[in-house]
């Protein structure tokens, strides 16, 4: 009886002696995978090392704007009479109209009708004309007087429908896209043809306004209420197409040195086009009671040469239109695989060497999802 006994306490202690080695086995196929993974480690440092950023052309080593505001441009001018000077296309013929049609034909108009005022006054008083007149009509003065408001509204119609089509003309094909998205109370940008950049301009507070060691507002910002944090980048001579919408409610971005204003509306895209003709630093704001902070959504544009342009947007991330290599096609890739199984094949035999060019145009030929087809 004391033999199975003692066999089983043997048994026991030697099950408990070989545990710590069985789990150190078990556990031994783990260390592999670690070797593995770490063979690739010296392919990895040898690999070349990224290129570096790209620097903002806009901003200097500390990250300030280079390009400082310049205070008869592009801004409103204290005791200015009239409107901001113009560069875009449109905008230089809207001022003129302003200043050369609507102008002088109201102040004729204005100085006419005084005329007749006065002169009425003083010929039909009751001391010249003791009985009074009883002309009824005058045929002669009632044509004058129909006939001259057209020729005038026909000689002002000219000039206004050609610049009223010229807001509405579609951008080109080889147009700068930004999207202006307005938010209560800030305005969002994008640049869906750049790499899908996306900005964020908030307007730059007072130093009183900010707690210590923030960002606020100086000179070389721009003026009190316009200047952004970030501002707008866009190039010269180039189209722009300005697609306007909103997330909350109606805004409106206007650029008066653009002669823009459109309205951004939720749900809405509503487009317009220009050209910036001269490089410079410009301001507009939020043209549409929008709540309580409606007069703190300014805007800031940078023109800046197509060099300059293209630089910025590598410096986001973005990439320019057809810089980079075209996607090549499954067609192209068909015809690039069929290249390499003849050459491959005058080196030497190459094992199912014509199923190479079926695999590579499998996918251009696949439907899975049914696109495009019809069901009875």
């Amino acid at each position: 009886m004391r033999m199975p006994g003692l066999i089983s306490i043997v048994l026991a202690a030697g099950l408990a002696w070989g545990a710590p080695a069985l789990a150190q086995n078990e556990a031994a196929p783990a260390a592999p995978p670690t070797q593995a993974a770490a063979v690739p480690a010296p392919a990895a440092a040898s690999a070349p090392a990224a290129a570096p950023a790209v620097a903002d052309p806009t901003l200097d080593a500390q990250g300030k704007p280079l390009l400082k505001p310049a205070p008869t441009i592009g801004q409103p001018q204290d005791r200015l009479f009239g409107l901001q000077e113009q560069v875009t296309p449109n905008g230089r013929d809207a001022h003129w109209f302003h200043n050369w049609v609507l102008l002088p034909l109201i102040i004729i108009i204005c100085v006419f009708v005084l005329i007749l005022m006065i002169y009425v006054v003083v010929r039909y008083r009751r001391a010249a004309n003791p009985v009074p007149s009883r002309t009824s009509h005058n045929t002669a003065i009632e044509i004058v007087w129909t006939l001259a408001p057209v020729l005038i509204l026909i000689a002002i119609a000219v000039p206004s429908i050609r610049l009223l089509a010229a807001q509405f003309k579609p951008a080109p094909e080889n147009a700068v896209t930004l999207k202006a998205i307005g938010n209560q109370w800030f305005w969002s940008y994008e640049y869906p043809d750049h790499g899908d950049i996306k900005l964020t301009a908030n307007m730059l507070k007072e130093q009183s306004e900010v707690p210590a060691g923030q960002r606020y507002r100086t000179d070389a910002d721009g003026p009190r209420l316009l200047a952004t944090d970030t501002r707008v980048v866009l190039p010269v001579g180039v189209p722009i197409r300005l697609v306007a919408t909103a997330q909350d409610v109606i805004h409106s971005w206007a650029m008066p040195a653009f002669w823009i204003k459109i309205d951004a509306v939720p749900g809405r895209l509503n487009e317009t086009s220009f050209i910036i003709e001269k490089p410079g630093l410009y301001f507009g704001q939020c043209s549409e009671l929008c709540g309580a902070r409606h007069g703190y959504m300014p805007i800031a544009v940078e023109a800046v040469s197509p060099e300059v342009f293209a630089q910025w947007v590598a410096s986001k991330g973005g990439t320019m239109p057809g810089a980079g290599a075209a996607p090549q096609s499954a067609t192209a890739a068909g015809n690039d695989a069929s290249a390499e199984v003849s050459n491959a094949s005058e080196a030497g035999p190459v094992v199912n060497a014509t199923a190479a060019p079926t695999v590579t145009n499998q996918p251009a030929t696949q439907n899975p999802a049914g696109l495009g087809q019809t069901g009875n």
